[in-house]
């Protein structure tokens, strides 16, 4: 019998599989990453089409590519795409030439400072073409002519994401939004959306309050086409979440909504202290992911952000160096356990109306005494039965009274359970 894998193992399974992909911000190879996801959880896809008014931006053209080369006289390919997707610039118009080296050189991008890293370069709004290889690569070419191939299409097409939903008991959603664009980069990109894959699987393994929206979207273009479309429905989003840069070994960062006193921030906070993980909360910046499209002044929506290390923030981002190696089944795994602990308090954090508020009730004639039998924590599940009752005003939440009180979330929710259950307290 083969051995069980681990979620982690799972989730970095999924991240080789989808590695080798040329995805964009259109493209078959945004399909083709939607439709091996689409194994893991079932997903409604919508393609929007090119010249699309959303906002103020417009959906673009789509761009594929087949194939990219340089070579050189004796038809030796020194650069190609088979080899790796980001040997291209994203975006590249389609181009076929023999030029000299001289020429040439102004079509190349590479990082001096990493002399065997290949960046991850685009220009998805301005006509160019270009490659991308590593400096010892480029140090290496002698003078001459190269061939230069790019066979690539820009035509009028769609713009493609997808959303999955896992329904919960009220129709009021939390948006979990990771984007789907980026080609070969294990940890700006495939991280999250595995993370983000298997917390919709663990989701609907059981029945959550909130209604979770999964979106599985190109950055920037594809958040503003989702708002665009779904504009008059802002009402039911009161939380959110962006996911990015999920596996590597830095410490957990959440980067707070632009409110920065939204449940979300209040909740993500709470969980990374009690969890006594290393870790670090920053203040909104409209610079980043997509938080920046949600948090926009005229949606206003909580949506914070949750990586590892931010992006920009490790010499591997945007490189080939962001590779399959870097990323690791145990960091994703850590990353997986902290939004489902941030959701399992964000879906129990209610408020409570006190019912019996002259004066304590008698918890021993309604056996809540009783139940607490011979626990080790029976002082202080008793003591969260007090706390709850003291702040059941209407106006305070569970998670006001773990911080108050100081008691661990569950605690509190486990106490306000069982006072709900005699009649003490209602929602």
């Amino acid at each position: 019998m083969a051995p069980m894998t681990t979620v982690g193992e799972q989730m970095h399974a999924l991240v080789e599989r989808l590695y080798p992909l040329c995805r964009s911000i259109t493209g078959d190879g945004v399909r083709a990453t939607l439709e091996i996801v689409g194994e893991y959880v079932p997903l409604q896809v919508h393609e929007v089409p090119t010249g699309t008014q959303v906002l103020d931006w417009t959906v673009p053209q789509e761009w594929n590519i087949r194939d990219a080369y340089i070579a050189d006289t004796a038809g030796n390919r020194v650069v190609d795409f088979a080899a790796s997707s980001l040997h291209v610039l994203g975006y590249s118009v389609p181009v076929a030439a023999t030029m000299p080296l001289t020429e040439l050189r102004g079509h190349l991008h590479t990082l001096p400072d990493h002399p065997t890293w290949v960046p991850y370069r685009t220009s998805y709004y301005t006509p160019e073409w270009g490659f991308c290889l590593a400096q010892e690569t480029l140090d290496a070419l002698p003078d001459g002519e190269y061939e230069v191939r790019i066979d690539s299409t820009l035509t009028d097409g769609h713009l493609t994401y997808a959303e999955h939903v896992v329904p919960g008991q009220v129709p009021d959603e939390v948006i979990v939004s990771c984007h789907v664009c980026h080609p070969s980069l294990a940890n700006d990109n495939l991280a999250g959306i595995a993370v983000a894959t298997f917390l919709a699987r663990a989701l609907a393994e059981r029945t959550p309050w909130y209604t979770y929206r999964f979106l599985f979207a190109p950055g920037t273009i594809g958040a503003i086409t989702w708002l665009a479309r779904n504009a008059e429905r802002m009402e039911q989003v009161k939380h959110g979440l962006v996911l990015a840069c999920a596996g590597d070994p830095g410490r957990l960062t959440y980067k707070q909504s632009r409110r920065g006193d939204a449940e979300i921030d209040r909740v993500m906070r709470h969980v990374l202290l009690a969890s006594e993980r290393p870790h670090s909360v920053t203040e909104f910046t409209p610079y980043g992911y997509d938080e920046r499209q949600f948090c926009s002044p005229g949606f206003d929506l909580g949506v914070g952000s949750l990586s590892r290390t931010p992006y920009a923030g490790y010499p591997e981002y945007h490189t080939s160096a962001d590779n399959p190696d870097f990323v690791s089944p145990e960091a994703m795994a850590d990353t997986l356990a902290v939004c489902r602990e941030a959701f399992g308090v964000l879906d129990r954090n209610r408020r409570y109306l006190n019912l019996s508020p002259y004066g304590e009730p008698q918890l021993g004639r309604r056996g809540l005494y009783d139940s607490l039998g011979g626990r080790s924590d029976a002082k202080q599940a008793q003591l969260a039965m007090l706390w709850v009752l003291s702040l059941s005003d209407g106006e305070h939440s569970l998670l006001d009274v773990s911080e108050r009180s100081g008691l661990p979330f569950d605690t509190v929710a486990v106490a306000a359970g069982a006072l709900r259950g005699a009649g003490l307290i209602k929602a």
